[in-house]
């Protein structure tokens, strides 16, 4: 990877300000050093499990943030500590500006130092754009893919573009881009039967596999919790094959990780990861915070409830760097100690995953 020139690395202005506010902790004493920044609400794929394949009420243009605007944010945010900012969707890599946003974020830098920037994609534009993306300062890259056979995938995002995905994986495989990571949705009768398979095509890509229990964030509100198929079930089958060394130190890390023993693949270790946010939740934990598309404010993945940085942004605010971090730490305050999942109160965001971002 090109490292950004230490001339080109920008000190955010409001660092006077860091002093006195110190980083961005919650009442439960959580840590937030993860800013999770949806770019877009649009995909090139609809699977089952994120939006409906017609009928999508998109975000107004007019409503998306620009990319001053992104900037700012994150500049308040890297001030108060947050070191770490992930581009999401929808699909991050339909934004137009994508490789400027890159490089604009990744001269960033906070009380600790530069920032880094990683990316979650479907992939299909990488081949593209890939070396622009690695040269404005990419750290990591995350590619959804939650099949490797070719009529399942059409039929689960409704479009016939597994050749692109797999391209777009080659790409990142051959980049300097690690750890690369492969994430898939673990669904019961649909992709169970290709757990171990796509373990051994991530090893064969080079990148580390990552499953997903399947969460109720899809926008038609169908997620039925007999259909997901849970943490115990997905490191049964994995020992099944192989044998499994978990990795410690998982932090605030979402994946819990083990190291695979006896992979049909020179080289190694080998690791693979779960994670389980219904089953096995992590919220203790949890450093993350997230912003759409739009420029709201989202404590957890699971929230039904956001603060709006639009009027901080367009509504000609005197000092737009404190009111910024004064709605981040609003946020931050009103963090619960865990997302409820399992509790029988709890309400699935009206959002879908597509426009609260991954």
């Amino acid at each position: 990877m090109t490292a950004v020139p230490v001339a080109l690395r920008r000190r955010s202005d409001v660092q006077a300000a860091d002093a006195a506010s110190g980083p961005l902790v919650d009442t439960h004493g959580r840590v937030h050093r993860d800013l999770r920044i949806s770019l877009t609400d649009r995909c090139s794929l609809r699977c089952t499990y994120c939006m409906p394949e017609q009928g999508n009420e998109w975000l107004a243009r007019n409503s998306i943030l620009t990319l001053d605007e992104i900037v700012e944010i994150a500049e308040v945010a890297a001030a108060a500590g947050v070191h770490t900012f992930r581009l999401t969707g929808g699909e991050p890599l339909l934004r137009r500006d994508i490789v400027e946003i890159v490089r604009r974020l990744a001269v960033i830098e906070g009380p600790e130092g530069p920032v880094e920037i990683a990316m979650t994609t479907n992939g299909i534009r990488l081949p593209d754009v890939l070396d622009d993306l690695v040269d404005a300062g990419l750290a990591r890259l995350n590619i959804s893919i939650d099949t490797i056979q070719r009529e399942k995938f059409a039929s689960l995002t409704r479009r016939d573009r597994l050749p692109e995905v797999l391209e777009g994986i080659a790409a990142a495989a051959a980049s300097p881009l690690r750890p690369l990571k492969l994430n898939a949705v673990a669904m019961r009768g649909v992709n169970d039967d290709e757990i171990i398979d796509l373990v051994q095509f991530a090893v064969d890509s080079g990148a580390q596999m990552r499953f997903i229990e399947q969460m109720p964030l899809d926008a038609g509100h169908t997620w039925d919790r007999e259909q997901m198929v849970t943490r115990e079930e997905i490191v049964a089958t994995l020992s099944s094959r192989w044998d499994l060394t978990p990795v410690p130190g998982r932090g605030g890390a979402p994946a819990e990780k083990w190291v695979l023993e006896g992979v049909e693949n020179g080289g190694g270790p080998h690791e693979v990861g779960v994670i389980a946010s219904v089953t096995a939740p992590f919220c203790g934990d949890c450093d993350r915070l997230r912003l759409t598309a739009d420029g709201q404010v989202r404590n957890c993945l699971f929230s039904i409830a956001e603060y709006d940085l639009v009027p901080v942004l367009r509504g000609g605010a005197p000092d737009r760097a404190a009111a910024i971090d004064a709605v981040l730490r609003a946020s931050v305050r009103g963090k619960l100690p865990g997302h409820a999942i399992n509790d029988p109160s709890f309400l699935q965001p009206p959002r879908g995953m597509n426009a609260i971002g991954g």
